[in-house]
């Protein structure tokens, strides 16, 4: 093997079938993803059952809660984006960019990274059991995780694998924000039930990218020829 091939097989980029790896699962990415794990658990013991707002969540729901036009109307807008209507159109918007420019590993992650969050979220609200407006489950948020983790998506793979920190963060927490507020604003959700449907993206999206990568390596390497 010549010393040129030699550097390229090693790079942490690049994969062997040329197409940039997803997400480099270690450093400040994994802590983050542990640390946003911990956070739904421990909220979701602390929240078990309840169907009141916690202080904080009473002091936000006074601040936020029943916006006038036009915020009202922006309100309902993100609300949309994770409806089951608009959510297909998003994702498929993604998967469809992803598709044109020739990044099948992307688009299934564009898929799962968005799709995992969502359903997990869908299962902790059995498992939590706290409710609002009656017996409406609501820990966590999952309008929160499907957008916090379609901003994610896109802002993994905009970094090309080694994503920085700050960008990336910022990314995913002001799309988690927005949705938050709309939330919070339209009654459907307590400010804690937001902050763990964030957090349970940004648990699950990183670790799924890194799930693809894996698989997509391990089937490349099953397919290659053998010399």
């Amino acid at each position: 093997m010549t010393r040129e091939g030699a550097r390229l097989e090693s790079a942490p980029g690049p994969t062997r079938r040329g197409e940039p790896a997803l997400v480099v699962l270690r450093g400040w990415l994994g802590l983050t993803s542990g640390l946003a794990a911990l956070l739904v658990l421990v909220l979701g013991l602390r929240l078990a059952g309840e169907g009141q707002p916690g202080r904080v969540d009473g002091r936000i729901q006074d601040a936020v809660y029943g916006v006038e036009p036009p915020w009202r109307y922006a309100a309902r807008g993100l609300d949309s984006l994770g409806e089951p209507l608009g959510a297909t159109l998003l994702v498929g918007a993604v998967v469809a960019a992803c598709l044109l420019l020739r990044r099948p590993r992307a688009a299934v992650f564009a898929v799962v990274g968005v799709a995992l969050p969502v359903v997990a979220a869908t299962l902790l609200k059995h498992v939590v059991g706290r409710t609002i407006h009656g017996d409406n489950l609501s820990y966590p948020s999952g309008h929160t995780a499907f957008l916090t983790a379609v901003a994610l998506v896109l802002a993994l793979l905009a970094a090309g694998g080694r994503p920085r920190p700050l960008p990336v963060l910022a990314v995913a927490a002001a799309a988690g924000a927005a949705m938050a507020w709309a939330q919070v604003a339209l009654g459907a959700h307590y400010a804690t039930d937001t902050l763990a449907g964030g957090c349970t993206a940004l648990a699950l999206t990183p670790a799924t990218g890194w799930l693809v990568d894996r698989t997509a390596d391990r089937l490349a390497g099953r397919s290659a020829p053998h010399s």
